[in-house]
């Protein structure tokens, strides 16, 4: 996207308000006869129609208008809010995002029988209870644009006019701030006006005509103090609908070069808040990746330094420089996350169709939205999430006669929630379902060989047969699921961010999956350690203590490899042995505790450096699919260390205890 392009600024500020449009038409499937809901849904469909013919969208001005109509009638209490009603726009809302894509020119019939299904709608709406008819009411307006209002792409003109459609409308010009001509500049608003209206109509009416300048002009609405009139109005018939060009406001759109995209009402000023391309903040991030390794040169250069003054001095500059850089990564990495909430909001729409689609009676419930993750984890976790709720909703809630033969209430619900633990961030995926049922489980995984009949399993290991490519328990194959196609997806994904998954089920009752994903993939705090000749890096975020084992203590535990800490028998890896360094132990070993959720092992390693900010880059394609290795990273030496991948050892220790207690 150009930085410069109002066209692309368009599109990007148009997706954001299709948004806040769909999260209000979910929230109004809820609340039929909420007022506020309804106005901020015409607000949103009236700015995207006004904007759409600013930037030369016509087809979008002229689709998005229907809609508006008919929320036009909703909110003036001529026709009642339905969910068939809401249903319809919500399906509209895919055709104006092709639009706005630029994609929709060849869907004229998709976008027709979407207005035909919106006729319907209207037409099968139960008549509105008799309400009081519409208050006529006066009203004086003083209003001045900004200078720079027609060179943003705003008419005056057409302003005016859509006033006169309000009601009985006088309007006045003031001249008096008009300068001379030498010194008029014709691209400036100088003119004011005075306005008397008359009509049923409200202050948001009026405010609504200026929603684009509403927070740069200078607009007074006085109500006068004339006793309103009631009179009586017949509710007029549904509009008929068609693709036919709408009434859009052509001279707001005449002038189609505005220096940048319009913002509605309650939008934060320029200087409260900055757009800033995602491919920026990214290379942003890899200069400070790049500082970062630097800096730690330039560290490890100074403690190898002599005791003179240059020196000293040298050494006081490289502290600096090490807390100024530290400093710099934590503002750089604040700025990358995101919170979930931008994640969740997705998911309203999914579990709203698939409830419809299904019959199923679905309720989605979110907690800790304001968890933040780094931005690049949150776009890789749409897909597994997608995967989880839809299995969530389509294998475990039930239909509701089911669920009241049950006991349970009709209403599945499935919870959505987010919170932070150390250096990771938890999500889990909860339904109140039937559960997973273990025999079928056990059942499918022996006829597709993953395990030997009568072969003793743990139940975690169980329930993570269900991640196997082809793996479904599904009796029959629908549109949502029973391919078993999904949950393997989910599985590499979660993988590949270095993240682990858990999943418990108690039959009859439901499901709980968590997800325990880092909360960055750039740059961390890790323990430099050495094994061997080489060095390695442990995330500092997983580490709760470090230990001595002493050369008698190594001994005595041969074959055993678990110690005793606070009570507790905790398995540890000799990693000089897994890496086969064909080095002696050190005379000082140290045992690392790491933890992942409720899991704890112990790493034995010969040294432990200290400290280390962690730039974390990729391995090869050749060394990619290693285990236990999660990335590498530069040293201040030019060295690289291996970054270790905890989940990996984690699993390894756990395997090692089950094995020997087996055994044993």
């Amino acid at each position: 996207m150009s930085h410069n392009d109002p066209v692309a600024a368009f599109r990007v500020e148009a997706g954001e308000l299709l948004e806040q449009v769909e999260q209000g038409l979910l929230d109004l499937g809820h609340k039929l006869d909420d007022h506020e809901l309804i106005d901020a849904v015409f607000r949103g469909l009236h700015t995207l129609k006004g904007s759409g013919a600013m930037f030369g969208f016509d087809a979008l001005a002229s689709f998005t208008h229907h809609c508006e109509t008919a929320f036009d009638r909703v909110r003036k209490g001529l026709t009642p809010a339905t969910p068939q009603l809401i249903a319809v726009i919500l399906s509209a809302q895919d055709h104006m995002r092709a639009l706005i894509e630029g994609d929709g020119a060849a869907c004229g019939a998709e976008g027709q029988a979407i207005l035909t299904k919106l006729q319907a709608a209207l037409d099968a709406a139960p008549a509105p209870t008799e309400a009081p008819a519409p208050a006529i009411q006066q009203w004086r307006l003083s209003l001045q644009l900004p200078p720079e209002a027609m060179q943003n792409g705003i008419n005056p003109l057409a302003l005016l006019d859509e006033l006169r459609t309000l009601g009985e409308c006088r309007i006045v010009a003031r001249t008096d701030q008009v300068p001379l001509l030498a010194d008029l500049v014709p691209t400036e608003c100088a003119i004011g006006w005075d306005v008397e209206l008359r009509g049923a109509m409200s202050r948001s009416d009026i405010e609504d005509v200026f929603i684009f300048v509403l927070d740069d002009m200078d607009l007074q609405i006085e109500q006068l103090d004339d006793e309103p009139r009631n009179e009586a109005q017949a509710p007029p018939a549904p509009p008929q609908l068609s693709l036919a060009p709408a009434p859009v406001d052509t001279a707001a759109a005449q002038d189609r070069e505005p220096a940048a995209a319009p913002t509605g009402r309650g939008t934060p000023k320029s200087g409260e808040s900055v757009r800033v391309p995602a491919e920026r903040l990214d290379l942003l991030m890899d200069r400070v990746g790049e500082l970062v390794i630097v800096q730690s040169r330039l560290s490890q250069l100074a403690h190898s330094s002599g005791g003179s003054a240059a020196d000293v001095a040298l050494h006081s500059i490289s502290e600096e420089i090490e807390r100024l850089a530290s400093e710099l990564r934590d503002t750089v990495m604040v700025l990358r996350m995101v919170p979930v909430a931008t994640l969740f909001g997705r998911f309203r729409r999914l579990v709203h169709d698939i409830a419809r689609d299904t019959g199923k009676t679905i309720e989605l419930s979110t907690d800790g939205e304001t968890t933040e993750v780094d931005k690049t984890v949150i776009e890789r976790l749409a897909d597994p999430l997608i995967h989880l709720i839809r299995n969530a909703c389509d294998h475990g809630v039930e239909h509701p006669e089911q669920r009241v033969a049950a006991g349970k209430p009709a209403a599945g619900q499935v919870r959505l929630s987010a919170h932070q633990e150390g250096g990771e961030v938890v999500i889990t995926i909860r339904d109140d379902g039937h559960g997973i049922d273990r025999e079928r489980v056990r059942a499918k995984a022996e006829s597709h060989g993953l395990i030997q009949p009568g072969q003793v399993v743990t139940d975690q290991e169980l329930l993570q047969m269900i991640f196997h490519p082809g793996f479904s328990t599904a009796q029959q194959i629908t549109s949502l699921s029973g391919r078993g196609v999904g949950m393997d997806v989910v599985k590499r994904t979660i993988e590949s961010l270095r993240g682990t998954i858990e999943v418990a089920s108690v039959l009859g009752q439901g499901s709980t999956v968590s997800l325990r994903i880092p909360l960055t993939l750039a740059i961390i705090d890790g323990l430099l350690i050495r094994v061997g000749d080489g060095r390695y890096v442990i995330p500092l975020g997983v580490v709760e203590e470090c230990i001595e084992l002493s050369l008698e203590e190594d001994l005595r535990s041969r074959g055993r490899s678990f110690i005793t800490l606070r009570d507790r028998l905790v398995p540890f890896v000799r990693l000089r042995e897994m890496f086969a360094t064909g080095t002696k132990p050190s005379l000082h070993q140290k045992i690392v505790i790491i933890a992942t959720g409720t899991e704890r092992v112990g790493l034995v390693v010969d040294q432990i450096i200290g400290s280390h900010q962690t730039v974390i880059k990729p391995m090869s394609p050749v060394h990619c699919n290693v285990p236990t290795f999660a990335g590498a990273t530069i040293l201040g030496d030019g060295g690289v260390a291996l970054i270790l991948d905890v989940v990996q050892l984690v699993a390894l220790g756990q395997h090692q205890e089950e094995r020997l207690r087996a055994v044993g």
